[in-house]
């Protein structure tokens, strides 16, 4: 006979704990942290505003957007960094412009992430317009607690005076 659990608590899968550790980390430092869908997937979505004297008092917003997948091919992320750029550009607030950047990180979470979609990830930042910069990301979770993350960490023309701070937080958000 096989015994099952019998206390309220589901067990969790290793995406659905990487999740809520995001969550956790994203609260943490400072982040306003709400969800929304995108299909039948769950989204969690991260957004904070940064203003520093380097970036020549201009303004860059950060969202993080986060579900968890059964598999993810570059198909999938690449649809969802599509949808994630078109969610934050309805999103924001305000005139266009060189003075306000918004970077998302859009990543998808799974214990099935291909290949393909990883290069995919890594291959490059994704620009829409001029102010709309997105760095894709897969986070391979192959048990709880251990996570596999890839993406592109190189530069961009636009929004190029805030590669570094992206970075740090892809870092402390994504690990």
């Amino acid at each position: 006979m096989t015994q099952q659990r019998i206390d309220k608590v589901p067990p969790a899968d290793a995406s659905d704990t990487y999740l809520e550790a995001l969550r956790e980390r994203l609260a943490a430092d400072g982040c306003a942290v709400t969800a929304t869908d995108w299909g039948d997937h769950r989204v969690l979505l991260g957004s904070r505003s940064d203003r520093k004297a380097r970036w020549f008092g201009t303004k860059v917003e950060l969202f993080v957007l986060a579900a968890a997948v059964p598999t993810v091919d570059a198909p999938a992320i690449a649809e969802f960094t599509g949808w994630a750029l078109t969610y934050v550009k309805s999103l924001r607030s305000g005139l266009p412009g060189a003075r306000n950047a918004a970077m998302v990180l859009p990543a998808l979470v799974s214990t099935g992430v291909q290949p393909s979609a990883a290069r995919w990830a890594a291959e490059d930042a994704r620009i829409l317009g001029t102010s709309l910069i997105a760095r894709p990301l897969t986070v391979f979770t192959s048990a709880p607690g251990s996570a596999q993350v890839t993406m592109y960490a190189g530069g961009t023309v636009w929004g190029g005076m805030f590669t570094r701070h992206v970075l740090e937080k892809a870092a402390l958000y994504y690990r």
